[in-house]
C-alpha cells in the first residue's frame, strides 16, 4: 500500500533513503547499501549530480560507449552513445564502417529556426485585435531587448512575431507565434523568457489601447512556452553508392537494394511498421542526444510529430534506386545545443563533446542525424537479409547469462558455444543448465 509523507523534500538524502527503503523494500539494509554503492566516491561530483534534479537518492548509470569510423562530409568522427540496449552501438559501428568505404555520409543544414508561442484569449472584434497587433509589434521586440542583447551580439535573437487566429479550434483563442535563432544554445530558457515578456507587453498595451472596449482590454494570457515541434530546424543526412557495391553475404546487391527500398515503402505505407521503423532511428539519435547532454524527450516529441506532418504517421527515411545508384536519406528536425544546461555541468557530457571535436549546434545536428540514419540502415539490412534476431540475440547473450548468474568461465564457454548455435532465451537457459549440471 502506498505511503504518504510530509516535507519529504526537506529531509536529508540519508533520511530520504531511510524512509524509502523502510517503507517500500523487503530488505531495507540491502536496499540502502545498493543505493549508496552507486554514489560517486568524489563528494564534489556527487553533490553536482544531486543538484541536477530534486529528491535524489543515488545515481542511475547507463553505459557510455562510442561508435567509431563515421565519415561525415569527408571528416572522420567517433560518436559517443549513451544507451542501455544491446546491439545499438555495434549496429551503428557496422553501418559506419560499411559507408566509410563508399563515400561516407553527407549532411546539409536546411534550417535552424526555433519556435515559441504566447497563447491567449481575446473576446472581441478580431479586426481591432489585428490593428492592435500591428501597432504594438515593434514594442514587443523593444521590451525584450535586455533579454535578447547578448544573443543579438552573437548573431541570434528574435526573427519574427506573428499573430495567428485559432478561433476555429477554440473560442476566442489567438496566439503570438514567434521564431528565434539561438545559435549554439538549445535556447529553451531564452525563448521562454522572451515569450513571458511578450505576454506582459501584450497585456499592458491592451489596457491602454483606446479602440478596445473594457472587455477587450482584458486579454487573458493562458500560457507562454516554447514548442518542441521545430519543422524549420531541419537537417538532411544521406548516403548513396552504386547498387553493385551493396555487398551482402545473404543476397545479391540488386536484391539487397530492392529489398531495402521495399522495406522503406512498407514503413511509409503502414503506421504500425513505421513506429518500429522510426524507433530504430531514435535508438541512434537518442543515444547521442543523451551522451551530449541534450533533451531527448523534446527531440523525440518533435521528430514523431514531424513523422505525422502530412496527416499520417510514416517513415522518416526514404530510399530509391535510380540509374544503377542506391540512395538512402532522411530529413529530421533537431533542436540541440552545445552550450548551456548540462553541456557545461556534466563531466561526461563535456568529454562527449570533446570526442566530437567540440561541435557547434548545427554540426551536432548533422552528427546526430547521421547516427539515426546509420542505425536505420543497419536495422533494415538485418531485417531484409538474415533477420533481426540473429545479430540482436548474439549481443543480448551476455545480458541473459548475467541474469542467470553465470561465472566468467561459464560466460566464455557459452559465448563460444553460441558462435555456431542459434541464440534464444530458452536455448541459452538450456545450455547454461546443461553446463552447470555436467
Amino acid at each position: 500500500m502506498s505511503k504518504s509523507v510530509q516535507g519529504f523534500s526537506k529531509l536529508t538524502k540519508d533520511e530520504k533513503i531511510e524512509w524509502v527503503t523502510t517503507n517500500f523494500t523487503q530488505d531495507p539494509n540491502a536496499a540502502k547499501a545498493l543505493l549508496k554503492s552507486y554514489w560517486n566516491s568524489d563528494s564534489k561530483l556527487q553533490r553536482l549530480h544531486d543538484e541536477f534534479i530534486e529528491n535524489t537518492l543515488t545515481n542511475h548509470y547507463l553505459p557510455f560507449g562510442v561508435a567509431p569510423n563515421f565519415l561525415i562530409n569527408d571528416q572522420l568522427y567517433t560518436i559517443p552513445m549513451t544507451i542501455e540496449e544491446s546491439s545499438v552501438v555495434a549496429a551503428a559501428s557496422k553501418a559506419a564502417k560499411f559507408w566509410k568505404d563508399r563515400g561516407g555520409f553527407k549532411t546539409t543544414i536546411l534550417g535552424t529556426e526555433k519556435i515559441g508561442q504566447v497563447h491567449f484569449i481575446f473576446d472581441g472584434d478580431s479586426s481591432k485585435l489585428w490593428e492592435f497587433f500591428t501597432k504594438i509589434k515593434p514594442r514587443l521586440g523593444e521590451d525584450a531587448s535586455e533579454l535578447t542583447a547578448n544573443m543579438v551580439k552573437r548573431g541570434g535573437g528574435i526573427t519574427n512575431i506573428e499573430l495567428r487566429d485559432k478561433t476555429n479550434d477554440v473560442q476566442g483563442y489567438y496566439q503570438l507565434h514567434c521564431t528565434f535563432e539561438t545559435l549554439d544554445a538549445m535556447g529553451a530558457n531564452f525563448i521562454n523568457s522572451c515569450l513571458e515578456q511578450f505576454a506582459k507587453t501584450l497585456k499592458n498595451e491592451a489596457q491602454h489601447y483606446t479602440p478596445f472596449t473594457e472587455a477587450e482590454r482584458n486579454i487573458e494570457v493562458v500560457m507562454s512556452i516554447l514548442s518542441n515541434y521545430v519543422p524549420n530546424c531541419l537537417v538532411r543526412a544521406e548516403v548513396s553508392c552504386p547498387v553493385s557495391e551493396l555487398k551482402s553475404s545473404a543476397v545479391s546487391p540488386e536484391e539487397f537494394a530492392q529489398k531495402m527500398v521495399r522495406a522503406v515503402q512498407i514503413a511509409q505505407a503502414e503506421p504500425h511498421r513505421a513506429v518500429t521503423h522510426n524507433k530504430g532511428i531514435m535508438n541512434g539519435i537518442d543515444a547521442v542526444v543523451l551522451a551530449t547532454g541534450n533533451d531527448f524527450r523534446a527531440v523525440e516529441a518533435g521528430i514523431h510529430a514531424y513523422a505525422s506532418k502530412d496527416g499520417k504517421y510514416t517513415s522518416l527515411t526514404h530510399a530509391r534506386i535510380e540509374n544503377g545508384q542506391f540512395y538512402f536519406w532522411m530529413e529530421i528536425p533537431l533542436a540541440l545545443g552545445t552550450v548551456g544546461g548540462l553541456t557545461s555541468l556534466h563531466p561526461l557530457v563535456k568529454v562527449a563533446l570533446e570526442i566530437l571535436g567540440k561541435p557547434s549546434a548545427p554540426e551536432l545536428m548533422q552528427i546526430v542525424a547521421v547516427a539515426g540514419l546509420a542505425q536505420n540502415f543497419a536495422a533494415l539490412r538485418s531485417l531484409v537479409t538474415t533477420g533481426i534476431q540473429e545479430g540482436h540475440m548474439k549481443m543480448h547473450l551476455l545480458n541473459i547469462l548475467n541474469q542467470l548468474g553465470a561465472t566468467e568461465v561459464e560466460k566464455k564457454e557459452l559465448t563460444n558455444y553460441f558462435k555456431k548455435n542459434t541464440v534464444t532465451h530458452s536455448s541459452v537457459v538450456a545450455a547454461f543448465e546443461n553446463l552447470r549440471n555436467n
